[in-house]
């Protein structure tokens, strides 16, 4: 059975090439706008199960996922400016956080989904700290504007959870998905 990613994403191919040697990546192109009222679980599960759906291909397991930062109860998606990378930041200096990944998995039209809730706790981040980390290429295009698996990672003082869902692909939780679609892993050879 192939197997699709529906994501443009380095950091989701390469956590999945940890679990899967062949997989094709094709990216979902999606409306992500948060629907009024919507709680940060079910939007993020909706937004896999969007991706999922965008792509699927007869023959195919499709897997979708999606990561998003929850701090006081409100959704931080990728900055979309400078100003906008700097307050999502200062929101979550010193402070602890969710980051929520969901993932779908659809073959032959049947789906199953997947949520890891990670807490995560930075440290106080000094204005100057913040404005050094804005000036590099990693808040762009990430959730909440940090990527944990770069220089964010030293704001990181405690994490209670999946480092890989932080990074955007929760391993586990990915594995049980391809093991109920019957998706060969690498360690497959290890389940029996």
């Amino acid at each position: 059975m192939r197997l699709i990613l529906a994501s443009a994403s380095p950091r989701r191919q390469e956590l999945l090439s940890v679990l899967v040697q062949d997989f094709d990546c094709l990216a979902a192109n999606i409306d992500e706008t948060p629907f009024s009222g919507e709680g940060p679980e079910d939007y993020v599960l909706r937004m896999a199960i969007e991706k999922a759906r965008a792509v699927t291909a007869h023959e195919s397991a499709v897997i979708g996922s999606d990561t998003i930062v929850v701090s006081s109860d409100k959704i931080l998606q990728k900055p979309v400016s400078i100003d906008d990378a700097r307050g999502m930041l200062r929101a979550l200096s010193g402070q602890t956080h969710n980051v929520m990944t969901a993932v779908a998995i659809m073959v032959d039209g049947n789906l199953e989904t997947r949520l890891s809730n990670t807490r995560v706790t930075f440290t106080e981040l000094e204005h100057s700290l913040i404005e050094a980390y804005l000036a590099t290429d990693e808040p762009w295009d990430k959730a909440g504007a940090y990527a944990i698996q770069g220089l964010a990672g030293a704001f990181v003082r405690r994490l209670e959870g999946s480092y890989s869902a932080v990074v955007g692909l929760p391993l586990s939780e990915t594995k049980e998905l391809l093991d109920v679609a019957g998706v060969q892993t690498r360690l497959s050879i290890w389940d029996d």
